[in-house]
C-alpha cells in the first residue's frame, strides 16, 4: 500500500516536473507582436535606422535597395563605423544573413558588421557570427532599443 502512494507521488511529481518544462519552453519562444513584425523589408530597414539615430548612432542611413553588397544600413557611434543588415522575417534567420553582412562590412570597410532583426537566430547562425565577429541584434534586443513605445 505504501508503495502504491510512492509511485503515485513519484509520478505526481514528474507531471509537475515535466508541465513546468513545457510552460517555461512556451514562454520563452512565443513572442509577443510588436509593430515591426507588419512591416515590409524596406519599411523595417528605415524603422531600425530610426532606432540606431534614437540611441546615438550618427549617420544611420540606409542604402539603396537592391545591389547593396549586403548592408542595408551605414551607421557610426563614438567613432567606430557598423554596416547593418536588416531582416524582417517570420522564421529565425540563418546563416545567409551572417555570410551577406560579412561581405557587406567588408566591402563598405566598417569594423562592426551586425545583423539586426525581429526574430532570433539559428544555432549555426550564432556559431557562424561568433566565428566572423559579426554582432547579432536579435528581436528582444531591438525591442529594448525601441524607445517610441
Amino acid at each position: 500500500m505504501i508503495k502504491q502512494y510512492i509511485i503515485y507521488a513519484v509520478i505526481g511529481i514528474a507531471i509537475i516536473i515535466i508541465a513546468a518544462v513545457i510552460v517555461k519552453y512556451i514562454k520563452k519562444y512565443r513572442m509577443k507582436p510588436l509593430p515591426m513584425d507588419e512591416m515590409e523589408g524596406h519599411d523595417f530597414e528605415y524603422y531600425c535606422a530610426d532606432i540606431l539615430k534614437a540611441n546615438g548612432f550618427s549617420e544611420a542611413s540606409v542604402t539603396k535597395g537592391s545591389g547593396d553588397f549586403g548592408a542595408d544600413i551605414l551607421a557610426e557611434k563614438d567613432g567606430i563605423t557598423y554596416a547593418i543588415q536588416c531582416k524582417c522575417y517570420e522564421k529565425p534567420i540563418g546563416v545567409k544573413a551572417i555570410q551577406e553582412i560579412y561581405a557587406g562590412r567588408d566591402y563598405y570597410g566598417r569594423m562592426v558588421g551586425v545583423v539586426m532583426t525581429n526574430q532570433y537566430f539559428t544555432q549555426p547562425a550564432v556559431e557562424l557570427a561568433q566565428k566572423l565577429n559579426i554582432m547579432l541584434w536579435d528581436r528582444g534586443y531591438l525591442d529594448s532599443m525601441d524607445k517610441t513605445e
